[in-house]
């Protein structure tokens, strides 16, 4: 099921059911699991490999050499899960000797047009990266993230699970779990309840949620005195843990 106008390198795999429209380019090393397709006029470049029932829109360019004047043209890697979308301009780049050697994408994301993964960063499952917005190197991303248009993170930044960045947000630090942020620099402005419901908590685990937004932002403690007022807390609420397990990893410091 390959277009005869496309270019296959004679070293990419390609497992069955694999679409390749025409003009698109599939370079050396290129790994596409069973299912996906890739429309006219993209580029994927290796070493890549793509999981099963992905869809890479035209003129998306996926694992290319990392955007990293350090970068001497190492053998380094994109490694992409199950379900994603890559709509049209999306980038996305492989990592770097001195970073991880590897970008990780994981499982039913959506990058829409002209959104960016830099270099070395590790994305999640079921995010949305919308237009324009943009991860710089080593960022890492967790589960349910959103990124609304234009939105923008700072190299080395973690943004924890559930979060949701405003358009046109500016993340120079650490973005804890649940949080809804804002602004440039962004601040936060309170925990992404829409998208917690969305997702079926219940209102008793929400409202356990703000309590611990409130510990983590309003209760004026330092933040080793309110990671263990919330670490007493996730011993009977459970779903206040990855604040838990994401604040011992901050190296940005949070967003205040």
């Amino acid at each position: 099921m390959i277009d005869p106008r496309a270019i296959v390198s004679p070293s990419a795999r390609l497992a069955a059911g694999v679409e390749v429209g025409p003009y698109s380019i599939i370079g050396d090393d290129v790994e596409i699991g069973e299912g996906t397709w890739v429309g006219p006029h993209a580029v994927v470049n290796g070493p890549t490999r793509i999981g099963r029932d992905c869809k890479v829109f035209q003129f998306a360019s996926i694992g290319d050499a990392p955007q990293d004047k350090k970068y001497k043209g190492e053998p380094t890697r994109l490694e992409i899960g199950d379900r994603n979308v890559f709509r049209e301009f999306c980038t996305m780049n492989r990592g770097t000797a001195t970073g991880h050697g590897v970008t990780r994408i994981g499982d039913d994301n959506l990058f829409m047009a002209y959104s960016h993964v830099a270099h070395d960063c590790v994305v999640g499952n079921k995010c949305v990266m919308a237009n324009y917005s943009v991860l710089a190197g080593h960022v890492e991303i967790g589960d349910w993230v959103i990124l609304a248009g234009y939105a923008g993170i700072h190299q080395f930044c973690k943004v924890g699970a559930h979060a949701f960045l405003g358009n046109n947000t500016a993340v120079t630090r650490d973005v804890p779990p649940y949080l809804l942020v804002s602004g440039q620099p962004a601040e936060p402005k309170g925990i992404n309840s829409e998208g917690l419901k969305r997702r079926d908590f219940s209102a008793g685990q929400i409202a356990n949620i703000k309590n611990a937004y409130r510990v983590l932002y309003r209760s004026g403690l330092k933040l080793a005195e309110a990671l263990e007022q919330l670490t007493d807390l996730a011993r009977t609420q459970p779903e206040v843990q990855p604040f838990v397990d994401f604040l011992p990893t901050v190296t940005r410091s949070i967003v205040r």
